[in-house]
């Protein structure tokens, strides 16, 4: 598979999976995402393979998320249908790995970011490494938290997801622990023992467990309170006023988050509030279709292709949202959305839920 930037080898009783787009950050293109897809089946078929395990082919990025500047190069050349076939099998492959039949352990280093959360966060181990930095960046471009993050940052603890999903703020090594996007940190440099644990047939969460070490403290956490009084609110713009009244009572942390929620889309910061409120009532499968219609209509959106020329095309410039402003938007705005788009909804297999 090197030619389409994944390996898949079988060691022992290990199957593993190497993302070996270092240049990119192993950001996922389609062909990658088919391949991995097609690895973990054959690894689920197997019945030499007892554990299955994926990492980094470099310390500096696990994976920065899907190769959306693709998806933006296929949304300008009216390749609409290609643009959902993307994402609908990088969506499968997250349900994959969360009903995965054996253990799935993700070797996490560097930068977790968007479709990198995808293929770990949904898995049974996410194995923290010492440089990991996470995060959910898409409202930065006017795309929306997907790959499962409706489910997932619906469960965090004190609207800690709000504030992720609607800033795609950054957050280190001691708050993925804590809040349990990771279940372990382990020393990066003992991965490859893990992973010579896998082969010999040791069961994957003792393997995991003897090489465990104390987690630092989380730093975001230390700020739970003032996260769980301002993003306690429906509508992102009483959010938005809650930041601004904690601000003028001392608070940087409220003063930063409302700069940050300022730059970013008010379309995509609102269906991301949206998203949070309705995730945790919904089952993983039912998540990941919500995310398949908003990612129908968004895709045919000002601001993604606004987002993504700023970011990644012609960077530096300043992005000129429609609307511009959170109080421009309206919940019927944002409603559509969430709405079927009839044939065009996710397939998943009979029985998800």
């Amino acid at each position: 598979m090197s030619d389409i930037e994944i390996t898949s080898v079988r060691i022992g009783h290990c199957g593993l999976i190497t993302l070996d787009r270092p240049r990119a950050l192993n950001a996922l293109t389609h062909e990658m995402v088919t391949a991995m897809g097609a690895a973990l089946d054959d690894f689920a078929q197997d019945p030499a393979i007892r554990t299955v395990a994926v990492r980094s082919s470099s310390a500096r990025a696990f994976c920065a998320g899907a190769d959306i500047r693709r998806v933006y190069e296929l949304g300008n050349a009216g390749r609409h249908d290609e643009q959902l076939g993307f994402l609908r099998d990088e969506y499968r492959n997250c349900y994959r790995i969360k009903s995965y039949p054996k253990p799935y352990v993700a070797l996490l280093d560097g930068i977790v970011m968007g479709g990198g959360a995808g293929i770990s966060v949904n898995g049974a181990h996410r194995v923290a490494g010492d440089s990991i930095t996470f995060a959910m960046p898409e409202t930065a471009i006017g795309f929306f938290p997907d790959v499962g993050a409706t489910y997932f940052l619906s469960r965090l603890p004190h609207r800690i997801g709000a504030y992720l999903a609607m800033s795609a703020g950054r957050i280190n090594l001691g708050d993925v622990l804590a809040l349990g996007l990771a279940t372990t940190h382990v020393p990066s440099a003992r991965f490859d023992a893990l992973i010579e644990q896998f082969a010999a047939g040791q069961e994957a969460g003792a393997a995991i467990a003897a090489e465990s070490v104390a987690p630092p403290p989380s730093d975001l956490l230390k700020e739970r309170e003032v996260i769980s009084r301002a993003f306690a609110f429906s509508n992102p713009k009483r959010i938005f006023t809650a930041l601004a009244d904690l601000a003028h009572r001392g608070s940087t942390f409220a003063e930063d988050a409302l700069l940050i929620l300022r730059a970013r889309s008010p379309s995509s910061v609102a269906v991301a509030l949206r998203q949070v409120q309705i995730g945790a009532d919904l089952g993983f499968g039912a998540a990941l279709n919500v995310e398949y219609r908003i990612a129908a209509k968004i895709l045919r959106s000002h601001d993604f292709y606004e987002g993504v020329r700023v970011t990644l095309v012609d960077k530096g410039d300043t992005p000129s949202w429609q609307p511009p402003l959170i109080e421009d938007v309206s919940e019927t705005d944002i409603d559509a959305y969430f709405a079927s788009p009839g044939n065009e909804d996710l397939m998943l297999p009979a029985g998800a839920a």
